[in-house]
């Protein structure tokens, strides 16, 4: 026997019910802004439903430990450095509730470790650090995503970043942004990475930015944003605006051997290995072409894979 039977309800009133409790369910459903996604997408937002967590700094005592140790590992990253410490510095002081650096934009010749030193940062705050090589194709839409309806649609890192770490202040690194191309799409319309990012640096406008994937807004304004050049002169004026440049010099043969030794103990190679390695890089050959610390971590890596593999007997 039906439920409606038993309480006595009319078939009209029942279909009434119905209705109503119909348009209900449409309503909550409508209410979330998520309608308009597949079952998919809405439980990869799920995640964050509740929100996400933000790292803070627990004290000004603890900004100086990280800036210190920073510093001591890439001394000639100092007005980066600098800028960092005092933004978590400010952020214990006036109690916000997580770390917020304002946009970096790195400006420097290559080789000098600009990319390393924002990963470092991150490490050292224990946030995920994602990486993304401007000079890639469609890099526009690998940051940001790109709309449905374009060829290959996608969510793009920030998002993904967010989503699978749940941590809304993660630091993303855009390298050599200065070269990055324009996407278009199939039908023709042109989308530059500068302009994609422009929202995103002004802390304002971030709180409740658009995903052009899931077109659900987001408080993207705790991102910590560290952008590379080797030319900022190359770059729009209003990115320089949102993201003055911080000029940094060449690294010196010495910093590069001192940085090499670090690493090296940090890598449990061997004294051999290191003397060998800061030998090379004092060679005139490669002097003629100014220090690089890319040339010298991937020696550091196959020095260290070398020592590691097992031995014959």
């Amino acid at each position: 026997m039906d439920l409606m039977d038993i309480i006595g309800i009319s078939a009209d009133d029942a279909a009434r019910i119905r209705r109503r409790v119909k348009r209900i369910l449409e309503l909550r459903k409508a209410a979330t802004g998520l309608e308009h996604l597949k079952s998919d997408d809405r439980a990869r937002l799920d995640t964050v439903k509740n929100g996400a967590r933000l790292i803070s700094i627990p004290s000004e005592r603890r900004a100086d430990e990280l800036a210190a140790t920073l510093q001591d590992d890439m001394s000639w990253m100092a007005p980066a450095t600098e800028v960092v410490w005092r933004a978590m510095r400010r952020s214990v002081r006036e109690g916000w509730p997580g770390l917020r650096v304002p946009p970096l934009l790195l400006d420097g010749p290559p080789g000098i470790g600009k990319s390393h030193w924002a990963r470092r940062f991150g490490e050292l705050l224990s946030v995920p650090t994602a990486v993304i090589e401007a000079t890639g194709e469609n890099v526009s839409f690998g940051v940001v995503g790109s709309q449905r309806g374009w060829g290959g649609s996608c969510p793009g890192r920030l998002i993904e970043t967010v989503l699978q770490s749940r941590v809304a202040n993660p630091v993303m690194v855009v390298d050599e942004v200065e070269k990055a191309g324009t996407a278009v799409s199939m039908k023709g319309h042109a989308f530059r990475l500068a302009e994609a990012l422009l929202p995103l640096l002004e802390p304002l406008i971030a709180t409740r930015w658009s995903c052009p994937y899931y077109q659900v807004k987001f408080d993207m304004s705790w991102v910590m944003w560290v952008l590379t050049s080797n030319d900022h002169r190359r770059l729009p004026e209003p990115l320089l605006s949102r993201c003055p440049p911080i000029p940094l010099r060449p690294l010196t043969l010495a910093e590069l051997q001192g940085f090499v030794r670090r690493e090296g103990v940090k890598r449990a190679l061997s004294e051999t290995a290191v003397d060998a390695i800061c030998e090379v890089l004092a060679h005139p050959t490669l002097q003629r072409h100014h220090p690089s610390l890319r040339v010298a971590t991937r020696m550091l890596q196959r020095a260290a894979d070398l020592e590691q593999r097992p031995v014959r007997h």
